[in-house]
């Protein structure tokens, strides 16, 4: 059976490079109901918890120890790092597994992948463009959750300085570079995420499958981190370092612990990626 790989001629003007635009496959992505879902869950999350604190009160400190969630109505910057804090472990997880692994498998499900290959688009142009889009979704869901927060939790609580729970504060222009590092970190340690959900986007046509085995194995991870028994073993896990951004939001940041994370996670991450493209260029399309 043919494989699609290449075109016995290659008619005048044809220009591999000039294939699948970005733009294009971009506007395809964003007009997808399921694009527009995530976007609005995410922007509704920070309207939830105002309601939730509006509800329960301000929140306070357990036995005498203030977290970062029990100064989320302290400022704007509070709310933003606060839903964060809460959504960094798996809400922001969703998105990523969505956006890199639907999006190979998804045309293999509706019987278009084949006729993308026969355009001809090159199979590594393919796969470029499609990462490139999802990991750019996937960015923005990053971005667009505390932005939101922090327009909503300015508008109930102020522009002020954040506060720290072991003490200090910062001043409203530091905490807003804090949490554009806090945002590129969340972004770089969810990489692991992608690149299992783009690998499994090449190997399967069932979207549905790419995205929860990304999920599932993402959770497998968190699982694992917290046995103790593992010791120093937890140090390769990415899941492992995911909170490792809480450091960059202190009055004297540490930074090691986020550069081991990026480190192990961009690891991962790539060779995930490699992994996927080795593989999609030898196989068999048939749907």
């Amino acid at each position: 059976m043919s494989t699609l790989t290449e075109p016995v001629e290659v008619a005048p003007g044809y220009r591999a490079g000039r294939t699948l635009p970005l733009r294009v496959e971009l506007v395809r992505q964003l007009k997808r109901r399921r694009t527009l879902v995530m976007g609005g869950v995410l922007a509704v999350l920070p309207f939830v918890l105002l309601v939730a604190f509006a509800i329960g009160g301000e929140p306070s400190g357990r036995d005498g120890r203030v977290t970062l969630m029990d100064t989320a109505t302290a400022s704007g910057a509070n709310f933003a790092a606060v839903n964060l804090f809460v959504s960094a472990g798996f809400l922001l997880v969703i998105p990523v597994a969505l956006f890199c692994g639907d999006t190979v498998a998804s045309e293999a499900s509706w019987s278009s992948l084949r006729y993308l290959l026969a355009a001809p688009v090159p199979r590594t142009r393919l796969l470029l463009s499609k990462l490139a889009v999802g990991l750019g979704l996937s960015l923005a869901a990053m971005v667009l959750l505390p932005v939101v927060a922090l327009a909503v939790g300015t508008a109930a609580y102020g522009w002020g300085p954040l506060q720290i729970p072991t003490g200090g504060a910062l001043d409203p222009g530091t905490a807003a570079q804090r949490l554009l590092v806090v945002v590129a970190y969340v972004f770089v340690s969810q990489l692991v995420t992608a690149g299992l959900a783009f690998w499994l986007s090449t190997r399967t046509d069932a979207p549905l499958g790419a995205v929860g085995g990304a999920v599932g194995l993402t959770i497998v991870g968190n699982v694992l981190d917290a046995v103790t028994a593992l010791g120093h073993w937890r140090d390769f896990l990415p899941a492992h370092w995911q909170f490792a951004w809480a450091d960059a939001v202190q009055p004297d940041p540490e930074w090691s612990g986020m550069v081991q994370g990026a480190a192990i996670s961009v690891t991962y991450a790539v060779v995930l990626f490699a992994l996927a493209f080795r593989g999609f260029a030898r196989k068999d399309i048939v749907s």
